[in-house]
């Protein structure tokens, strides 16, 4: 069966079915959509909805089973033994177009049988749809809060109840919907991840972009399905209705100058599917394109993926397990992925010519995108990475057990471990921070670190009953390694888990600790040569008592061994 046979399938009913509120400028209310998807799941034994948990909101978030078992034990056991796709709505609820691309899907698939298989046998995979995400930011609705988008008439806010983009939470879990999401993740193993949006930015012709996963931080096996498997297939079985693009992140102020491949970190959802070796794309529909438009074009990525899973099943599980392995076998960790400026890609785009008309009320020339000036060619495509950073990767690393807040978040990940149960001591090696920048402003809550300088020391500590024994060769390699590791981007030491150790707790008085210098340089010659060359060179530092006694306390045997040290540890 050719590709455009199997997408047909699922795809007949596209312009014919589906009710007219899900097809117009509306999209539903929290309320309404999940009383609907009640009435669906009453109605039909095949679509389940299950209430999985909490959201900061207080109201539950959902998720919407079709082609599941009988009972959700059942339904999530075939999740994780069957081709299984998972599709998250309105993590920014101001961008509905999933929402609505999902409810039309259902209907069709309903109206058409609920077909289960093809006609050649192949099986129609365990559909997941989480109906909407950010259950806060669902209910706080206007029709202004997207000033660039054309509708729908009325949307949510992209900020959670708590005011978080969700979608840079799913390495700090800051909100009750991540961990919610972790659960639904971690439960269905998903092969396939899809996340849904609206762009914000240049102006061009395509309804729909996509976001892929980074090339250099994919195994083989993901990297080879992603890009010469899936990719090719979704464009092909899109063009019947809309051209797939690249995402357009723009290098400088317009498309001409160059785009860049997003690069999709953990705190993103599909950055974090990506972890785990799910097929993962963030779907962009164009902000200025009429909203029935933009849920079409969502539609028929989803209708496209659908045919891609019916007809690969077992290549995509097959690169699936082999990329877990791979991600075990790994002997370094790379991280800190920067783009190659002077290594470019081109890529053929169709656009718009960029103008710059006088505004009226402005008086300043103000960027537009002519569209009776379209245009096709080829522009700079910034799509390779590089790791700028690299470390061995342990046997094991061990976490203090005070850190119980990282346990939880390790444990409903899914990551195994093992809990110490007597006193000991142990050669490691420790994480010391020796200097890093905040910045003046929080971003999502935090004060996120970054300019991060380390220093790894070995020694002998002493393990207490409660600390853990994480082994780095288990499925969850990459995602341990992600937040364990402190220099990596969105580790747990960037999002200010270890604030508190980087504080100093004791100090001494000046009137009685200089009595002490005396036998501290004598003990110390080396010490005492660097003290004498600080003088000698710095002016400010010879005239300042306190300068040159804290520089001489800080490296004697009184100052604190434990400051700037964090409570992981890694075992070679």
């Amino acid at each position: 069966m050719t590709r455009l046979i199997i997408l047909t399938f699922f795809f007949i009913h596209l312009l014919t079915y589906g009710q007219t509120d899900w097809k117009g400028n509306t999209t539903p209310t929290y309320g309404e959509l999940i009383t609907y998807l009640q009435k669906l799941d009453r109605e039909n034994q095949e679509i389940s909805l299950y209430n999985m948990g909490a959201s900061d909101h207080g109201q539950p978030i959902y998720l919407c089973v079709v082609n599941g078992d009988k009972d959700s034990t059942k339904t999530f056991l075939k999740a994780r033994n069957s081709t299984t796709i998972l599709i998250n709505n309105a993590i920014h609820p101001g961008e509905p177009d999933g929402v609505n691309a999902c409810l039309i899907w259902i209907e069709n698939w309903i109206k058409d049988g609920k077909p289960t298989s093809s006609k050649n046998g192949k099986s129609l995979p365990l559909i997941a749809i989480i109906p909407a995400y950010n259950v806060g930011g669902m209910h706080n609705r206007s029709s202004t809060s997207r000033a660039n988008q054309n509708g729908p008439e009325e949307y949510g806010f992209r900020g959670s109840a708590k005011n978080l983009d969700l979608n840079r939470d799913f390495t700090k879990l800051d909100a009750e919907n991540t961990k919610t999401f972790v659960k639904i993740y971690q439960t269905l193993d998903p092969d396939i991840f899809i996340d849904n949006h609206v762009s914000n930015g240049a102006d061009y012709p395509y309804t729909l972009t996509y976001i892929s996963s980074n090339k250099a931080r994919l195994s083989p096996t993901m990297k080879e399905l992603t890009y010469s498997s899936c990719i090719p297939f979704l464009e092909e079985t899109c063009l019947g209705g809309f051209e797939l693009f690249p995402y357009v992140e723009l290098k400088g102020k317009t498309p001409e100058e160059g785009i860049i491949a997003f690069n999709d970190l953990p705190r993103y959802a599909m950055g974090y599917a990506s972890l785990f070796n799910s097929l993962s794309f963030t779907v962009e529909t164009h902000m200025l394109k009429a909203f029935p438009q933009r849920v079409q074009a969502t539609l028929q990525f989803m209708e496209s993926t659908i045919a891609y899973a019916i007809e690969n099943a077992s290549t995509i599980e097959k690169a699936r397990k082999e990329a877990k392995k791979w991600d075990e076998e790994q002997t370094f960790f790379k991280y800190n992925f920067k783009l190659q400026n002077n290594s470019t890609d081109s890529i053929f785009f169709k656009g718009y010519t960029p103008i710059y008309p006088i505004h009226p009320i402005t008086g300043l020339a103000q960027l537009e995108y002519d569209q009776n000036q379209p245009f096709q060619k080829y522009i700079p495509y910034f799509n390779q990475y590089y790791p700028s950073d690299s470390i061995k990767i342990p046997t094991y690393y061990i976490i203090g057990g005070q850190e119980k807040r990282i346990l939880e978040l390790l444990k409903i990940n899914g990551v195994h471990y093992q809990v110490i149960d007597s006193f000991y001591h142990q050669k490691v090696t420790c994480t010391y921070v020796k200097d890093f920048k905040a910045p003046a402003r929080p971003y999502e809550g935090h004060f996120k670190l970054s300019s991060i300088e380390l220093e790894q020391i070995d020694k002998s500590v002493q393990i207490k009953p409660g600390d853990v024994l994480i082994p780095s060769k288990q499925e969850r390699a990459m995602y341990i390694h992600s937040v364990l590791q402190a220099g990596a981007e969105d580790s747990y030491l960037t999002w200010n888990f270890f604030d508190s150790y980087l504080q100093q707790k004791e100090y001494f008085s000046s009137y009685v600790f200089k009595e002490s210098l005396g036998k501290i340089l004598e003990a110390n010659p080396e010490l005492n040569k660097q003290y004498e060359q600080k003088k000698s060179e710095d002016p400010t530092f010879a005239n300042s008592e306190w300068d040159q006694l804290f520089f001489i306390y800080q490296r004697s045997p009184y100052f604190e061994q434990t400051f700037m040290q964090l409570p992981i540890y890694m075992l070679y």
